[in-house]
């Protein structure tokens, strides 16, 4: 992780795929069903529950990496692009964000539609359209003047290529936005993970 980039906390595999709480009732009734003489506590069948999930957990999201999830980026931003043209440049590529790079392709923050916002003073896009109407000039002048490293949100949250469900799960946690750069043990970029991307495959997994 190099110095831009924020490292994630850690997280449990069992968090990724929730268990079921389970009662004494539940594992009296399911311990009933079993032919033969069980010499356990519902404590002893709580525990081997418990493991064997854990170990379920740990086989079917073992092979998620971020490396198989992302999407290319074409055109990353550069700290000294203007508002007005980094905003063309993500409404061409049809993300909502895109990671900063500078001259050596090292991710230094990222760009999104809520840094327009917050750069424009305005807290929702209706409010920034209200604005527009009564003054599209002051709106324009702002984006022409204003760099993204000024706009951009940073240090950027990134996680590496070899980046496994726990690592990626962590950053999610870390930060609220739609997506985070992927970017090598240099710190340069190699790609966009996206929250939905993620979640579907670990939905896909969990569900196998």
């Amino acid at each position: 992780m190099n110095e831009h980039a924020a490292r994630p906390p850690e997280v449990a595999a069992d968090e990724a795929v929730p268990e079921v709480e389970l009662a004494d009732e539940d594992i009296l009734d399911a311990m009933q069903h079993i032919p033969g003489y069980l010499d356990i506590s519902t404590a002893d069948f709580r525990e081997i529950y418990h493991l064997a999930h854990r170990h379920a957990t740990e086989r079917l999201l073992s092979g998620l990496r971020a490396e198989g999830l992302m999407r290319p980026v074409t055109a990353p931003l550069a700290p000294g692009m203007m508002l007005d043209e980094a905003a063309r440049t993500l409404v061409a590529s049809g993300f909502k964000a895109l990671p900063v790079v500078d001259a050596g392709a090292r991710v230094v923050g990222m760009l999104t539609e809520t840094d327009f916002l917050c750069r424009l003073q305005a807290g929702t896009f209706l409010e920034l359209l209200l604005r527009m109407i009564d003054d599209s000039c002051e709106v324009s002048h702002r984006c022409h003047e204003t760099p993204v490293h000024e706009a951009m949100t940073a240090p950027a949250i990134t996680v590496r290529p070899e980046a496994g469900f726990r690592e990626m799960m962590a950053a999610f946690r870390g930060h609220a936005g739609r997506s985070m750069p992927v970017a090598d043990a240099e710190g340069r970029l190699r790609g966009l993970l996206f929250r939905k991307d993620f979640l579907e495959a670990l939905d896909r997994e969990a569900h196998r």
